[in-house]
């Protein structure tokens, strides 16, 4: 999100910026009345960055990987985790060599061109924007556990008015909902883990017969619907991690990036372990994988084979925070990369407007507009689940695209800045061979969802916001020439 520097930022950038491509400091007003402020601390980064790998594609989407990979759901997780946990390193370094960068748009826009800050920041926007309908509609879901007869056009709108409320405060107040989002979804985890080693320590047997232990964990074999089920799986195992780069884009708001940014990017390993692979191995320690249902959360549905009622509520009540952390995120996200886009002349300069609390709001009422369009997909779906599975698809395939161009750009940091990568002091480790290797994953993941027909339709109509923005991109440019002329 390309945000306004404060004068301190300024001087900084001047001792230590290297030569940037023409145009990029026309991004930028540096003179602008209201800026958005650096209020974001240490603790508040690092719980966003734990926020962001954890959000409802674990919670309700790890039900259908499991389904799908059996066993092997560990690897894929792993190996995403791994993959997101390189890009990450490669986005940190180049954002750490320029503290003038305030997002990966402008790095972007640097190190490939005008063209690529203007495609990935609105790829980004509308990436965000999709996740946000996406989460809005799993709301909906977790809601109608417990009032199953409500409408559903009724989640959506109270739910999409609080998100506007919350965010109209200030960033610092954002930061720390998010805090205590993040604790209540760590503690909700930890508690899971804990209590589903009692479970099979106790040697718990659910109403339906099913045995708590161990072994469960490996019934039938590490792949036991064979490679299509293995591979199918990171259809929807690749949306879990959807939000780890978001520690990059609040790293822009953060007291102390070259502190806090480090911190928060290498503990995403130990975070999966424990998050990631430590709750699933609890739920198919005391659910059996082939009894998942993968139309349900596995965290709610966990408690409820074990007949413990009040459990499985407050478990759906921890779900529903995440999902609320994620929607509450992607509101951030979209609201600040609008504001971004409208500095750097790719967006209308309304966006530019901030409130008294130096919140984007215009950005922000246009963005909470936008995720009502969940009503009418609530309403055309055939479950709360097939809308999701669509909508995160388009997400997923928006997403992928984001992080093969932050990986292009540590390509070309490599290629235009090689003093500064010799002197960075966090490297992405294995350098070239890593970059390719995680653009080589992602080709892997994008084939992967065209073998599933509820994942196919949506990564070939995933094309055509590539037309749109490159037509876009064709009528800007060309207005942006016409507005120059008469200064040459």
């Amino acid at each position: 999100m390309p945000l306004t520097p404060t004068p301190a930022d300024s001087a900084s950038a001047a001792e230590s910026s290297p030569p940037q491509r023409p145009g990029l400091d026309q991004m930028v007003d540096h003179d602008a009345e209201p800026q958005l402020q650096r209020h974001l601390t240490n603790r508040h980064v690092q719980l966003i960055a734990i926020g962001g790998a954890i959000g409802t594609g674990l919670f309700m989407g790890s039900g259908k990987t499991i389904s799908l990979a059996g066993p092997g759901v560990f690897l894929v997780y792993a190996v995403i985790g791994a993959i997101l946990f390189l890009v990450m390193r490669a986005l940190g370094e180049v954002l750490l060599s320029n503290l003038s960068y305030k997002s990966f748009a402008d790095v972007a826009h640097d190190l490939i061109g005008p063209w690529a800050g203007f495609f990935v920041g609105w790829t980004y926007y509308v990436c965000w924007l999709v996740t946000a309908v996406a989460e809005v509609i799993v709301i909906t879901g977790y809601v109608r556990y417990w009032w199953p007869h409500l409408p559903l056009w009724i989640t959506p709108v109270v739910t999409v008015v609080l998100l506007f409320g919350l965010n109209l405060a200030t960033v610092k107040a954002f930061g720390e909902i998010e805090f205590w989002f993040s604790i209540i979804k760590i503690v909700a985890i930890m508690a899971l883990v804990v209590v589903g080693i009692f479970m099979v320590l106790r040697g718990f047997t659910a109403p339906n017969g099913a045995h708590a232990q161990f072994s469960n964990i490996w019934s039938g074999g590490f792949f036991p619907k064979g490679a299509s089920g293995f591979f199918g799986a990171f259809q929807i195992a690749i949306f879990a991690f959807v939000g780890t780069e978001l520690v990059g884009t609040a790293a822009a708001e953060a007291k102390d990036p070259e502190v806090t940014l480090p911190r928060a990017i290498n503990a995403i390993p130990l975070r999966i372990v424990l998050f990631y692979l430590g709750a699933l191995a609890a739920i198919m320690a005391v659910t059996p994988w082939q009894e998942i249902n993968p139309e349900e959360s596995p965290f709610v549905a966990m408690f409820a084979l074990a007949g413990l009622g009040v459990a499985a509520s407050l478990v759906n009540f921890v779900v529903l925070t995440a999902a609320a952390s994620s929607a509450n995120s992607g509101v951030y996200s979209t609201s600040r990369m609008l504001f971004g886009l409208s500095w750097a002349d790719n967006a209308p300069h309304v966006f530019r407007r901030l409130t008294a609390r130096s919140v984007p709001g215009v950005s922000l009422a246009v963005t909470c507009a936008f995720l009502l369009t969940s009503i009418p997909l609530l309403y055309t779906s055939k479950s709360i689940i097939a809308a999701f599975t669509t909508v995160t698809t388009v997400a997923s395939v928006l997403f992928i695209l984001v992080w093969c161009v932050i990986v292009v750009s540590y390509l070309r940091f490599l290629t235009l800045r090689p003093e500064l990568h010799e002197a960075s002091a966090f490297r992405l480790p294995g350098e070239r061979v890593a970059a390719w290797l995680c653009l080589a994953f992602f080709a892997f993941v994008i084939w992967t969802l065209t073998q599933a027909h509820d994942t196919r339709i949506a990564v070939f109509a995933s094309p055509l916001w590539l037309v749109v923005l490159g037509v876009a991109w064709l009528v800007h440019s060309s207005r942006l020439a016409r507005h120059q002329e008469p200064q040459s």
